[in-house]
Parts: C-alpha cells; sequence; structure tokens
C-alpha cells in the first residue's frame, strides 16, 4: 500500500510540476517540489531491498524527511499565491495520508527493534 500511494503521488508531482512550469511559468519551486516529492517513493522503494531492518528503518525515515519538505514547498507555493486553496488542499490531503503511512511504519519499526 505505501509503495503504491508513494508512486501515486510522483506521478502526481511530475503532472504538477508540468502544470507549475507550463500554467504559472513558475521554474525555481517547481524544481523543488520535483525533487522532493519523488524522492518519496524513490526511497520508499529503495526500502524493499534493504539488508537490516536498521537499513530499512533509514530508508523510510529520509522518505519522510522528504515528505515532509514537500510540504513546506507546497505551503510556499500557496501562501506565494502561485497555487489555489483548492489545489494547495487535493495535494496535501494526499500527502498528509502518506506521511501518516511513513510515520506508522517508522514507529512499527521502532517497536519492533530491540532496545
Amino acid at each position: 500500500m505505501l509503495h503504491e500511494k508513494s508512486l501515486d503521488f510522483a506521478v502526481r508531482i511530475v503532472n504538477f510540476n508540468k502544470y507549475l512550469r507550463e500554467e504559472k511559468k513558475e521554474f525555481v519551486i517547481s524544481k523543488q517540489i520535483l525533487r522532493s516529492g519523488t524522492s518519496i517513493g524513490a526511497n520508499v522503494r529503495e526500502s524493499r531491498n534493504a539488508q537490516t531492518d536498521p537499513d530499512y528503518l533509514t530508508k523510510i525515515n529520509i522518505a519522510l524527511k522528504e515528505a515532509d519538505e514537500t510540504q513546506y514547498w507546497l505551503e510556499v507555493l500557496l501562501r506565494s499565491k502561485l497555487i489555489s486553496e483548492t489545489e494547495f488542499n487535493s495535494m496535501n490531503n494526499d500527502l498528509k495520508e502518506l506521511i501518516a503511512m511513513l510515520v506508522s511504519t517508522v514507529k512499527k519499526l521502532k517497536q519492533k527493534s530491540p532496545k
């Protein structure tokens, strides 16, 4: 589920980047959000090949950091009025779902690991 959700979000970010560049003529933040938004799924994908539980946890934590950065760029776009509140909410709702899944995964892994 996490793998599919993060891939779907990456595709959405690619399309969002295209919209920002072509319709809004925004080239700097669009590049930032493209990088961080697609990195979430790339790190989740990498976690599938983790050699140890700590390695897996590291990849998921990196994905979580990238998700937080993506949320930051969305907020910048909203506050600078480059996107509407409706556009923000649509993207942010998907992102919040993804963040919740990542946080849940991190919590489960930390509970599982020996102290």
